[in-house]
């Protein structure tokens, strides 16, 4: 019987939240993980988890073994690494939760470069633009694009991001370039992404911050989308750069309002869970991609 093995497997059972999903996450039928916690229970002779129809608690037996459990897998990957970090072929699974543009624009290049040089990477990734739960749905990384929260998740800085406003030269033509931020609340409509907020925040040249009530035009959860609307003379775009940069370049979009935009600078960073082991394909995987987008990252507008 592989003790590391349900030690990682009681772990999966307790980080998942239910046996049921550990099962997802293992690629295996719930009955074979229960089967072995029933085993692990019995060899132990001890009560690790205790069971209703509704949740699963553990006892003050099962939080030990966790903590000891996560120790020890700690322990015996470092051990592993350190003894075959020269000669070490990177293996095994990555599971990612990425936001979708962003993902499909710019991380998908990256992990396909990664995969050139580890081609025995397997990428599992999720693109959605909802905020997941790490450990819950059994992610390695995370990638966010946000100022963060205070939360239980260790993050690296791997690039930034700047938030600019556009719109096409047609719609500026009809309906005139505004020139400060009040003039957007009169002859002017934007493009609404549905999780942002609803009035724009400026900072005025005598250093006040202003927020602006702007009627919408469409709204939308897909920032392609929004994009393909503006370049379209729908309404005005206030975008992260990494969506818009290309027609912007090519002058499909016109930004405006530059030196009046507060805060325009966002972070990009990867996620991962404080108590899950960072192994040795993770910290290659991260260290890769602070090196791929570097200083002056593709989407970088001059």
């Amino acid at each position: 019987m592989n003790q590391i093995e349900d030690m990682q497997t009681f772990v999966r059972i307790v980080e998942a939240g239910s046996i049921t999903k550990a099962a997802e996450q293992l690629n295996t039928v719930k009955s074979a993980v229960s089967r072995r916690l029933s085993q692990l229970e019995k060899r132990l002779g001890v009560t690790l988890l205790t069971r209703s129809t509704r949740a699963h608690t553990l006892t003050e037996q099962g939080k030990s073994y966790y903590q000891h459990s996560l120790r020890i897998i700690e322990e015996v990957a470092d051990i592993e690494a350190g003894l075959t970090q020269q000669n070490y072929a990177l293996s095994g699974s990555i599971r990612i939760a990425a936001p979708l543009v962003f993902g499909l624009e710019h991380l998908s290049q990256a992990l396909l470069a990664f995969n050139e040089r580890h081609p025995e990477i397997v990428f599992d990734v999720d693109f959605d633009d909802r905020k997941v739960d790490l450990v819950e749905g059994g992610f390695d990384l995370a990638i966010r694009i946000a100022k963060l929260e205070d939360s239980n998740l260790i993050a690296r800085q791997i690039s930034s991001t700047r938030m600019v406003l556009c719109a096409s030269p047609a719609y500026l033509k009809t309906q005139g370039t505004p020139t400060t931020p009040q003039q957007l609340s009169t002859r002017h409509k934007k493009l609404q992404y549905y999780r942002s907020l609803e009035n724009w925040h400026f900072v005025e040249d005598n250093g006040q911050s202003v927020n602006i009530k702007i009627p919408t035009a469409l709204t939308s959860n897909n920032g392609s989308f929004l994009l393909e609307c503006a370049i379209k003379g729908t309404g005005l775009l206030y975008s992260p750069d990494f969506i818009c940069h290309q027609a912007i370049k090519d002058g499909k979009l016109t930004i405006i309002l530059k030196k009046y935009l507060a805060n325009p600078t966002i972070p990009i960073y990867v996620l991962y869970p404080q108590n899950r082991h960072q192994s040795h394909k993770i910290r290659h995987l991260i260290d890769f991609l602070i090196e791929y987008y570097g200083d002056t990252p593709s989407w970088l507008i001059d």
